[in-house]
């Protein structure tokens, strides 16, 4: 826990770095290169940024401090990580997202170095078996996967905010400019240039239902799944929806609840992960460019999880994991609710 807890504090205040835009590319590239090595210099902080998270800036030697006192094996995890993403981050700075090679290796950066580091200390811990953090792959398939569906569905919100994540090999089929896929007149190459990229993100489901078959311990499996299952339900949201290019696309709060209750297995992720990809396939448009892609990979998906009696195991829980659950739902939901007001309100102000 505290391994995992200080590896979300080190990330944040390396991702506040990049994030602030006040901050010039010749301070700031050195800055992510070096920062691994801040964790092992007990005065190092940043007075001087201008961002939300300024704080971990901030406070960056009681982070440190803590991060010292880890066991070495953990240190050697995060370490590593931050070191590679820092690396990773500096890399994307003056450079767009321009092949689907890209895209792929900006996610991993960003997200996939998050699935990986995190499988080491999962192994680490030896709450999970060695295996666990030594596939890499298939650590990278659960970032990349939750990576591109938050790039999916954030087209509008990023182009508000100038912010650029969609390939340009996909897009640039489909329009002239990024930025032209929000203009009602092409909506429909728009819709289809969406439904090329989910498509995209479809073919890291088969990893994920892997790498969470193999995992044993009940506490890293909802740690794990939860993410999983609303990343699915979100893509089912977005296919061949046109609101992606007009506003904010989320799951409903009850869906939400119920995604939590129920992804406590792997038969249960699997019947979840049927259930939307079946949603998603009932909405292939016959016209749709990328519609036989769509198809193969569903049927790749439908194979990996066939359901069988996946809710069968709900009369087991006890009443006190119950309650636990859903405390957690409802303290989950009020913050996601939080963020979405937010993200809602600065959408209607860029309207206005």
């Amino acid at each position: 826990r505290h391994a995992v807890c200080i590896f979300y504090l080190v990330l944040r205040a390396l991702d506040t770095i990049e994030d602030d835009m006040t901050i010039s590319l010749d301070v700031k590239v050195p800055m992510l290169h070096e920062f691994h090595s801040y964790l092992y210099q007990p005065e190092w902080k940043y007075m001087e940024s201008k961002e939300k998270d300024r704080q971990v800036l901030e406070d960056f030697p009681t982070i440190s401090m803590e991060f010292r006192n880890l066991s070495k094996v953990y240190q050697d995890v995060i370490s590593d990580i931050c070191h590679k993403m820092g690396v990773g981050m500096a890399e994307f700075l003056e450079k767009k997202v321009d092949s689907q090679h890209e895209w792929d290796k900006y996610c991993h950066y960003v997200a996939g170095l998050v699935g990986i580091g995190l499988s080491r200390l999962f192994s680490a811990s030896e709450l999970e078996d060695p295996i666990v953090g030594q596939d890499t792959e298939l650590a990278n398939s659960m970032g990349l996967f939750l990576q591109k569906t938050n790039i999916i569905r954030d087209y509008l919100e990023d182009q508000l905010e100038g912010r650029e994540f969609w390939p340009r090999e996909v897009w640039s089929r489909y329009a002239k400019k990024l930025s032209d896929l929000a203009k009602p007149e092409n909506i429909e190459m728009a819709v289809q240039c969406l439904n090329e990229l989910i498509t995209n993100a479809l073919h890291h489901v088969p990893d994920v239902l892997t790498y969470l078959s193999r995992l044993k311990n009940q506490s890293v499996f909802n740690f794990c799944a939860i993410p999983q299952v609303m990343a699915i339900a979100t893509l089912a949201a977005c296919y061949n929806n046109k609101q992606v290019f007009r506003g904010v696309v989320k799951i409903r709060k009850g869906q939400a609840v119920t995604l939590m209750m129920d992804a406590t297995n792997i038969q249960a992720v699997k019947a979840i992960m049927y259930q939307y990809v079946e949603e998603i396939y009932q909405k292939i448009p016959s016209t749709d460019p990328s519609s036989n892609k769509t198809q193969q990979i569903i049927a790749s998906i439908r194979a990996m999880s066939l359901p069988g009696s996946p809710m069968a195991s709900r009369h087991h829980y006890s009443p006190i994991y119950l309650s636990c659950a859903m405390l957690l739902a409802a303290l989950s939901w009020q913050y996601l609710s939080t963020i979405s007001k937010a993200t809602e309100e600065y959408v209607q102000a860029g309207e206005n």
